[in-house]
């Protein structure tokens, strides 16, 4: 923590760590009293209260650092909390939103587990996807938000010495800072990746509908491939800005991944499904280029999908190409 202002957050939590390996890495975090969080929110207000996590309430407040100076953080509940501890207590990377400490107390309502992580201004990527947005995200920014997710995700599966499997990737919980960089986060349902040997984790099956791998829903097998299927959902949500399921729309057109499918064999029907609120002009190629890559990651068969750094690879491609075609097109003057 240094002495300049910075944004925070905080999420409150509890139960059992599926990563005990991991537990040393909540010792470089900063621990708060229940108290000093308290006295932040002003005992949790509502004036104070942003929005829903995963598991919980969120709060957004003012703190102070070890230096005395003002930090805004935010407050949230869910019973998965030893796991994000121990899970964003031990990684670093620009796409994965920061842990910034945390507060473990017990009071007269019983355990008290929250968490405090940087503060996001711009909220989450649904929330700009939706309808609802005066403003939707142009397709560059899109494009750098997929490039963005896909570092994080490859990260987390393969830039440590271990492997984490998300097990929630939506774009609810993909976060945008200030500068409007994507940030994976929400790490509750998270979970280690297989032991040296075996092929998958078996688990419940947990998450979010429309998202999670059709494998996974059928048995409860969980591999890195899992996170790689709900990225290709999230590649036709950028595109679209349609939920994965939406109860609003007509029947047979309720089911994203069966709406898109006939439209992508042919170019001229493909700009149907493109979201009609942005200017898709000069655009539409590259994102027939993404709808590509989606479709990779949504092969039935998860061996036969990409890893995320074959994945991010084909993306960063897409992105220098889309930057080439802006840089030489022609200035306009008087």
């Amino acid at each position: 923590m240094n002495s300049r202002p910075q944004n925070t957050s905080a999420e409150s939590k509890g139960g059992r760590s599926p990563f005990p390996s991991l537990s040393q890495g909540a010792s470089n975090l900063r621990v708060f009293t229940l108290s000093e969080l308290k006295t932040a929110t002003k005992n949790f207000n509502r004036t104070a209260k942003v929005g829903e996590g995963g598991f919980g309430c969120v709060y957004k407040c003012a703190i102070k650092s070890h230096e005395d100076s003002p930090e805004k953080v935010e407050v949230a509940g869910h019973k998965e909390w030893v796991t994000e501890v121990n899970v964003l207590g031990v990684v670093e990377h620009p796409n994965l939103v920061k842990l910034v400490g945390y507060c473990a107390e017990d009071d007269e309502r019983g355990i008290q587990r929250l968490l405090v992580y940087e503060y996001m201004p711009n909220r989450s990527v649904e929330d700009h996807l939706s309808t609802r947005s005066a403003s939707p995200l142009p397709w560059a920014m899109r494009l750098k938000i997929a490039q963005d997710a896909a570092r994080g995700l490859a990260y987390l599966h393969e830039g440590m010495d271990f492997q984490i499997i998300f097990r929630d990737f939506k774009s609810s919980n993909i976060l945008l800072d200030e500068q409007w960089n994507a940030k994976l986060s929400d790490f509750g349902l998270a979970r280690l990746g297989p032991s040296e040997g075996l092929t998958h984790v078996s688990t419940a099956v947990v998450g979010t509908y429309g998202y999670a791998a059709p494998e996974y829903i059928k048995s409860g097998r969980l591999t890195s491939k899992s996170d790689v299927w709900s990225y290709g959902v999230f590649i036709y949500e950028l595109l679209t800005s349609r939920r994965p399921f939406d109860r609003n729309h007509p029947k047979n057109e309720q089911k994203l991944l069966e709406w898109v499918k006939p439209y992508l064999s042919d170019s001229k029907k493909f700009q149907h499904i493109l979201d009609p609120r942005i200017n898709w002009n000069g655009s539409v190629r590259s994102a027939q280029k993404l709808a590509v890559i989606a479709n990779r990651c949504l092969i039935r068969h998860p061996k036969s999908r990409p890893k995320m750094s074959e994945v991010l690879e084909m993306v960063n491609r897409i992105v220098e190409a889309s930057q080439e075609i802006g840089s030489s097109q022609p200035s306009v003057g008087n």
